[in-house]
C-alpha cells in the first residue's frame, strides 16, 4: 500500500468518525432508560461495540470503492447519504426525542445502504458485502425503534412538552 492509499483510508475513517460523533453527542440518558424496551434488546455495552465494528467496515468499504475506481458518482451520494442519516438518527432520537422521525429516518437510511451496497458491489465486491452487516443492524434498529416508540406513547411527548417548559 502507498502513502496516497493510507492518506484515504485514514480520510474515510475521519470521515466516519465524524458521523460516529452524532452518537456520542445524542446519548440515550436516564430518560432512555426507563422506557419500555423489548426483551430482544441488545445490552447496552453492545451499541458502542457493534458501532465501532460497523463504522470500521463502512470507511474499508468507501476507501475499497475509491481506490478502486475514484469519487464514482452514484455510489459515492448513496455513501454520503447514508452517512447523513446515520449521524441524523441520534439528533432525532436522543436528541430531539422524537421517534417517529428517527423512524422515519431509519427506513431511508435502510433504503440508502442497500442501494450503496449494491452500488458499491459490482466496483469491488468486498466493499459490498462490508456494507451487509450495517444493514442488518440498522433493521435490528429500526425494529427496535419502532417498538420502543410504540411502547411508550406518552414518554416523548411529555419529554417535548418537559423542554419546551424549561426553555421558556
Amino acid at each position: 500500500m502507498d502513502v496516497s492509499s493510507i492518506v484515504s483510508l485514514f480520510v474515510f475513517l475521519g470521515i466516519v468518525f465524524v458521523v460516529a460523533m452524532s452518537g456520542a453527542v445524542f446519548k440515550p440518558g436516564p430518560w432512555y432508560e426507563v422506557l419500555d424496551k423489548p426483551r430482544w434488546t441488545p445490552p447496552n455495552w453492545a451499541f458502542p461495540v457493534v458501532w465501532s465494528a460497523l463504522y470500521v467496515m463502512i470507511a474499508i468499504a468507501g476507501w475499497r470503492v475509491y481506490e478502486a475506481a475514484g469519487l464514482v458518482a452514484l455510489p459515492f451520494l448513496a455513501y454520503a447519504v447514508q452517512l447523513v442519516l446515520n449521524a441524523a438518527w441520534s439528533a432525532f432520537f436522543f436528541g430531539l426525542r422524537r421517534p417517529g422521525l428517527a423512524f422515519a429516518d431509519v427506513l431511508a437510511m435502510w433504503l440508502a445502504v442497500a442501494v450503496n451496497a449494491l452500488l458499491f458491489y459490482p466496483i469491488d465486491a468486498i466493499a459490498g458485502l462490508l456494507l451487509i452487516p450495517y444493514l442488518v443492524w440498522v433493521t435490528i434498529a429500526a425494529c427496535l425503534n419502532l417498538s420502543v416508540w410504540r411502547r411508550n406513547p406518552g414518554a416523548f411527548a411529555a419529554s417535548r412538552a418537559d423542554r419546551v417548559q424549561a426553555s421558556g
